[in-house]
C-alpha cells in the first residue's frame, strides 16, 4: 500500500522532504492514509467529486488544480498513460525548481513503465519496492512540457483530455444508445455520469427537448462538456450523480452507467445510479439505458420500475428503456 512505501521511504531518506512549504498531492483516492506526510501542509489536488468530497470531509484542503509555488508533490500514478504523463508535468510545473516529486503506483497501473519513461528524460532515482507497488523521485524542473494536458479533438468534433473516460472516441455503448433513442425525445432531461456530453449532445438535437442537466463526478470531463455542448438549454452539474437532486422531476434519464473504479467490476456502482434514475423521474418519466450483458441489473430494474423492456443492443451491450418508476420525483439540494 502507498502508506506503507511513503514511510518506508521517509524512515530510510529514500524521501527527504523541505522542512517548510506546501506538499502538494496529486490524485489521492478517498480513505488514502496520508498520515506519513505533515497534514497541515498537504494541499490535495482531486477532480472525482466522490473522493474529492470525502477527502475534503476528512479535513485536507482539497482543490481541482495544484496552483504553483510548492515546496515537494506527491503524484498518486493512474492507471491511464496519458493521464499519468500529464499528472507528472503539471506536478513539475507546480513545484519549486529542484524540489523533489515523489511518484508513487502499483505495478498494475504500470509505475515501472512511468519510471522508464521519465529516466529517459530527466535524473530519476531508483525505485522502491513494496506492497505491490514501486516509488520513487526526481527534481522539479523542465523538460516535461510536452506531457502538459491538452485538448484533443476526436471525430464529431469533441474535445477530449487524457484520462477522461473513452477520451480517444464515443464508448460503444453510448453509439448504441444514440440509435436507439427515438426521435420525439421532449421535455426535461437528466444525463447521468455525462462524461463529455455524446450522449446530451444526440438529446439536445431534438428541438422538443426543454433542457438537459449534464451530472458528472469528473471535474475534467464535464469542463470538456461545457466546450463541446455550446446550447442554452444545456446545465452542467460537478456532482456524485448517485447523490444528485433537483428542485423538478425529470421527464427522461438517459445513462451509460460505470461498474467499476478499479479493475474489477462492481455491479453496485451502476445500481446507484439506476437508483438516482428513478429517484429524478416523474411517476411517468422514462429511464433509457445502455448497460454491459454481463451486469445482473435485471432484479434492481423491475424492483425500482414498473415497465422494463430490452429494446436493442449487440452481443456485449444492452439497451433498456425503463418507465413508471416505483420511487418517483427529486427533492432541491
Amino acid at each position: 500500500m502507498r502508506s506503507a512505501r511513503l514511510t518506508l521511504a521517509l524512515e530510510t531518506g529514500a524521501v527527504v522532504l523541505p522542512d517548510a512549504g506546501s506538499i502538494v498531492v496529486y490524485r489521492p483516492r478517498a480513505g488514502e492514509d496520508l498520515s506519513a506526510l505533515p497534514r497541515d501542509r498537504l494541499v490535495l489536488v482531486q477532480g472525482f467529486r466522490p473522493d474529492h468530497d470525502a477527502l475534503a470531509a476528512q479535513g485536507y484542503k482539497v482543490g481541482i488544480a495544484g496552483g504553483a509555488g510548492h515546496a515537494a508533490a506527491l503524484v498518486c500514478l493512474p492507471r491511464a498513460r496519458a493521464e499519468a504523463r500529464a499528472l507528472l508535468a503539471e506536478a513539475a510545473a507546480s513545484v519549486e525548481p529542484g524540489g523533489p516529486i515523489v511518484v508513487d503506483g502499483q505495478k498494475t497501473d504500470g509505475v515501472e513503465s512511468v519510471w522508464r519513461d521519465l529516466a529517459e528524460r530527466l535524473a530519476v532515482s531508483a525505485t522502491l519496492s513494496k506492497a505491490h507497488g514501486k516509488l520513487f523521485t526526481f527534481a522539479a524542473g523542465p523538460g516535461l512540457e510536452d506531457w502538459a494536458a491538452r485538448p484533443t479533438e476526436i471525430a464529431g468534433g469533441f474535445r477530449t483530455l487524457p484520462g477522461i473516460f473513452s477520451a480517444d472516441a464515443p464508448d460503444r455503448g453510448s453509439q448504441l444508445l444514440v440509435e436507439a433513442l427515438p426521435s420525439d425525445l421532449s421535455g426535461r432531461v437528466v444525463d447521468l455520469g455525462a462524461g463529455w456530453g455524446y450522449l446530451a449532445r444526440a438529446v439536445l438535437k431534438r428541438r422538443p427537448v426543454k433542457r438537459v442537466d449534464l451530472v458528472e463526478a469528473e471535474h475534467a470531463a464535464l469542463d470538456c462538456a461545457r466546450l463541446n455542448i455550446p446550447d442554452e438549454r444545456a446545465h452542467f452539474h460537478w456532482a456524485d450523480a448517485t447523490r444528485f437532486r433537483l428542485s423538478k422531476p425529470a421527464d427522461l434519464v438517459v445513462c451509460n452507467p460505470p461498474f467499476h473504479t478499479t479493475r474489477e467490476a462492481d455491479p453496485a456502482i451502476g445500481m446507484g445510479f439506476l437508483q438516482a434514475a428513478a429517484r429524478l423521474l416523474a411517476p411517468t418519466g422514462v429511464l433509457w439505458l445502455v448497460a454491459n450483458r454481463h451486469l445482473p441489473y435485471d432484479r434492481g430494474l423491475r424492483t425500482l420500475f414498473r415497465e422494463v423492456e430490452d429494446i436493442g443492443g449487440d452481443a456485449a451491450f444492452r439497451i433498456v428503456r425503463a418507465s413508471r418508476p416505483q420511487r418517483a420525483g427529486g427533492t432541491s439540494a
